[in-house]
């Protein structure tokens, strides 16, 4: 086969000028996207600057618009908010502020932006982009530029980056600051939970979103909260009997709590506001409850940014500028976007009108509309939460007289108990019976089977670890005595939620099919583990938690060493074989070098890596941080590398090591993985449901087909169902990870932001996509 990687080594920015600018309001995040752009930018040759109080920097020039070098990034990319200032300007709305901002540009060169905002900053981009020739003309005419000034600057190029808290941007999955945001929310949850059971209090709760219920609706299916209001589907006539129906039903079933999330433009079907005191004052008179409001308001502004937000405007910003790099006099103005967990290019003024006929078939009143404008993601996210808090008597149910059984398998992974919540009341609204296996294939042997009922997963959501209890052994020695509890307790159905080991048990199960019929029933697996080592799916439940605790120890432990001497970091990170934390874990915390199985290294490797920070030391970067993958290599051990390091650092900094160890397993899910879990298992079980129906004859189950033992995976931009008899050919399984790993791509790009010279293959790169062909794709996964 011809080799068409495509590396950015025939890309150059030499002579090229970039400015950089955050606008509107600020996003955890921002400064992940800045560092990327100046450091992207500086790598291929181009010079680039900051500007400063965004439009308004522009506008006024002078000290506000500073060429950036690539010290002038170190130590943001923790950083919350945006260290380059952002400002709402109205200079830039005239034209004479935009031909002072022309002026500006022009001086120092600058034909290429990178704009981090929201839809107001972009399309003020776009405008300025279209008056462009216009407005050299003007100062040519004015004298203030030469011709020949407007002919090299004739035409400029902008590429955007959506920031924004509120996700309400039309053609990506997820903007900038999103997930922080989230998490800022669920912190607030979690905590306000405790003291609401102890008190059995009734909270509401406000969370941002003018136009966009997106962070009240995500927030409410990772707390599992009693009641969300968002503008996009007001509720209907009589929802306040409704409402204080369910609240009282929930007390009733012995819940001591009820939780109710508002976005700040709720409205009701006349489009009316819904605000926290009315429902407050309604609770109150309806139902005499304790009842409190917490207005969460700039909180969910401020902090670090998390894991997948550095992640994220990593990617955009390395991606904006190879748009620039390749744009074209006719190439129009682009957004840099996420489908999937994919980058792709999206026509700025077509994601622009899209958010605007959003707002526009919500003043109509058009609100079915609206959602499905919003995208697959959130309308698969208000499905979700529908069918998860609908609950219905045992009398309303359809019933089925099906047995469906779910497990966790393998190591514990935070949102393994989000999953199974979703599983059991998808299974129940489905009208199945659920059955609960306690510790695994193990439990299953000795027959800890028993049936689990809706409230019984109450307040699963926010739990880490594994509630049911999680073993490693495999079903394979015990086959018979599966097969015997799978008869006695008539299961017809399984979903195994897990690792490695739930993938391998997976395998067996099906394998034993020849031996035993009561394996021949519908059954899927849905991964999780940290270690995000599973065939079939880019990425797992618990990964994003594992990252988080990852990076958020290495954020304290860099800060440990500010004002001490010149220091290096050695840390040491879980995922047996699979370097998926290492290496995403370094993108995050903004290492200098990850070591892991999948690229073998030696010790030239570590020498050039020590040298290498040996030179950074030199100037005013004080930290260095060295990741290295628990099974990365059998000789390189983390001993060997700390004392390496320790001893060729001689003189210019000193080392300390650290063994991140369990601690990545542990703690509260993250919204990311709650929301995942919540939605993956949701499927699962559709299908589980699909299957039985299908498989059902002559008064039993019974189905033999490879598609009928499947894992449940995210695959680029959708969710996939794939026999695992067919992924066999994908696995290394002396290793225990996928033969291939989408996220080593992201190694050159952490490589790169290091400051290492190395070969960026850029045939995956976003490719311009409309943005109507991207509604058409399943992105229900994101």
């Amino acid at each position: 086969m011809p080799d068409t990687k495509k590396f950015m080594e025939n890309l150059s920015g030499t002579g090229m000028c970039i400015g950089v600018l955050t606008s509107g309001g600020d996003a955890q995040g921002m400064n992940a996207a800045v560092r990327a752009v100046v450091r992207m930018g500086i790598y291929v040759g181009a010079k680039v600057y900051f500007i400063h109080e965004g439009y308004q920097g522009m506008v006024d020039g002078g000290d506000n618009i500073k060429e950036a070098s690539w010290e002038s990034v170190s130590s943001m990319l923790q950083v919350g908010g945006t260290v380059i200032g952002s400002a709402r300007c109205k200079d830039f709305r005239t034209h004479e502020g935009r031909l002072r901002a022309a002026l500006n540009l022009v001086q120092r060169g600058i034909t290429n932006l990178c704009v981090i905002g929201g839809d107001g900053s972009l399309t003020g981009a776009n405008l300025f982009r279209e008056e462009w020739s216009g407005l050299l003309d003007e100062l040519v005419q004015s004298g203030e530029i030469s011709e020949e000034a407007s002919q090299i600057h004739s035409v400029l190029h902008i590429v955007g980056m959506v920031g924004s808290i509120d996700n309400d941007f039309c053609g990506t999955d997820m903007t900038i600051g999103t997930d922080s945001a989230l998490h800022r929310i669920i912190e607030v949850v979690d905590a306000i939970m405790t003291t609401a059971q102890s008190h059995q209090r009734t909270f509401v709760l406000e969370v941002m979103g003018r136009h966009c219920g997106y962070l009240a609706l995500v927030s409410a299916l990772a707390c599992g909260a009693d009641w969300v209001l968002i503008p996009e589907m007001p509720p209907n006539d009589g929802w306040e009997e409704q409402m204080c129906h369910k609240l009282s039903e929930n007390r009733a079933d012995k819940k001591r709590l009820n939780i109710i999330i508002v976005a700040e433009g709720a409205i009701d079907q006349s489009n009316k506001p819904i605000t926290t005191e009315l429902i407050k004052d309604l609770v109150v008179r309806c139902l005499g409850f304790d009842t409190r409001v917490t207005i969460l308001g700039h909180v969910q502004r401020g902090g670090t940014p998390s894991a997948f937000d550095r992640i994220l405007a990593s990617r955009m910003g390395v991606e904006a500028v190879l748009a620039l790099l390749e744009a074209s006099p006719g190439t129009p103005a682009c957004v840099v976007s996420l489908c999937g967990n994919q980058a792709v290019r999206v026509p700025l003024m077509e994601c622009v009108q899209m958010t605007q006929e959003v707002q526009k078939a919500m003043d109509e009143k058009q609100f079915e509309k609206a959602v499905r404008l919003r995208g697959r993601s959130f309308e698969n996210n208000l499905n979700t939460y529908k069918l998860l808090s609908n609950h219905q008597m045992d009398s309303e149910l359809p019933h089925s007289s099906f047995n469906v059984a779910v497990l966790n398998v393998g190591a514990p992974a935070a949102g393994m108990n989000a999953a199974v919540r979703s599983a059991v009341r998808v299974g129940i609204t489905e009208g199945h019976t659920m059955f609960a296996v306690s510790d695994g294939f193990e439990g299953f042997v000795k027959g800890q089977i028993k049936e689990i009922k809706w409230g019984d997963v109450g307040g699963w959501t926010g739990q880490g670890g594994s509630l049911l209890g999680t073993k490693r052994t495999l079903p394979a020695k015990h086959i018979d005595k599966i097969a015997e509890q799978m008869s006695i307790h008539n299961i017809n159905a399984l979903l195994v939620i897990g690792g490695f080991e739930a993938y391998l048990g997976l395998m067996e199960l099906q394998a034993a099919r020849s031996k035993h019929a009561e394996f021949c029933v519908p059954m899927v697996m849905v991964p999780a583990t940290v270690s995000n080592n599973i065939p079939g799916s880019d990425l797992s439940i618990g990964a994003d938690t594992a990252l988080n605790a990852i990076t958020d120890t290495c954020d304290r432990i860099k800060q440990s060493a500010s004002g001490t001497k010149r220091r290096v970091f050695i840390i040491e990170t879980m995922g047996g074989y699979c370097g998926y934390l290492a290496t995403v874990g370094a993108l995050a915390a903004g290492a200098d070098a990850a070591y892991i199985y999948e690229e073998p290294f030696d010790i030239r490797d570590l020498q050039s890596n020590v040298e290498h920070l040996t030179e950074k030391m030199k100037t005013s970067i004080q930290r260095g941080l060295v990741i290295r993958n628990e099974n990365s290599s059998e000789n390189y051990t983390t001993d060997f590398i700390y004392q390496l390091y320790s001893e060729e650092g001689k003189g210019v900094f000193d080392c300390r090591k650290n063994v991140l160890g369990h601690m990545q397993q542990g703690g509260s899910p993250s919204p990311f993985d709650r929301n995942f879990g919540t939605k993956i298992s949701a499927k699962a079980m559709q299908w589980i449901s699909k299957k039985l129906k299908e498989s059902y004859r002559e008064g039993r189950v019974f189905v033999n087909t490879e598609d009928s033992a499947c894992l449940l995976g995210m695959r680029r931009r959708a969710l996939v169902f794939q026999p695992v008899i067919q992924l066999k050919d994908e696995t290394d399984f002396v290793h225990r990870i996928p033969k291939e790993q989408w996220w080593l791509r992201l190694r050159p790009l952490m490589k790169i932001l290091a400051k290492y010279k190395t070969s960026y293959d850029v045939s995956d790169s976003g490719q311009l996509e409309h943005i109507v062909h991207l509604k058409t794709k399943d992105t229900s996964a994101t």
